[in-house]
């Protein structure tokens, strides 16, 4: 198996994820997913081919319609329509950082150390399987940062597209030989979600001038 290229994409899915949330201009942060959205098409695609599990080609295909296209075009329309730059998170770009690396150095080495514990099949016990699910736990502990620490929406909904990913990237890690996997996958895709989820921001733009989340109280009564 292609085992070196799936865990260097992995890495590499940690790093886009971090410039997701730290990233303030919000174009740069859409482009940055839709970047990690082709990663993890590629990973999926790598284990169809290495597992000759067809299944996952369908879901690679998917993935790259849904995540490296249609929400990246949705996010942009909205993005483009309200404002270009996060409103002002909770903390300093320092403290964040900071922050955000040392929880998820914490949660990535706890994983990665305690991942023949976490798997039922003895087949999923080593490389890239190993590597993968504690990258997927990496990703799902900075979308829970993203949504604990920005005040803007369009980071809230960037933090909710980090979890499915790590989400998705957990269960090919998981269950990567079953044709089940891309099934799951495919079903469990929040295009349309993001899409609701964009549509009420622009509203509540519209209502209270601001998509810092801290206003939502404006509309009441």
């Amino acid at each position: 198996m292609a085992s070196s290229s799936v865990m260097y994409i992995s890495l590499l899915m940690i790093v886009t994820s971090f410039l997701m949330v730290e990233w303030r201009q919000l174009t740069g942060a859409i482009y940055t997913y839709q970047a990690q959205s082709v990663l993890i098409a590629l990973t999926f695609a790598l284990y169809a081919h290495s597992l000759h599990n067809p299944a996952l080609y369908f879901w690679a295909v998917t993935a790259l319609v849904s995540k490296g296209i249609l929400v990246p075009w949705l996010l942009r329309r909205y993005v483009d329509k309200v404002h270009p730059v996060e409103s002002e998170p909770m903390l300093n770009p320092i403290l964040s950082q900071v922050i955000g690396f040392t929880v998820v150095t914490v949660v990535f080495w706890w994983v990665f150390t305690n991942h023949d514990r976490l798997v039922v099949l003895p087949s999923l016990a080593g490389e890239p399987y190993r590597m993968n699910l504690a990258v997927a736990a990496a990703i799902l502990v900075i979308g829970f940062y993203s949504l604990l620490t920005r005040r803007d929406a369009f980071k809230v909904a960037i933090g909710l597209c980090l979890l499915e990913n790590a989400i998705h990237l957990s269960l090919v890690s998981l269950a990567p030989s079953i044709p089940e996997t891309a099934m799951i996958g495919v079903v469990t895709d929040v295009v349309i979600s993001v899409w609701l989820l964009l549509y009420i921001i622009a509203n509540v733009y519209r209502v209270t001038g601001s998509v810092d989340t801290f206003n939502l109280r404006n509309l009441r009564g």
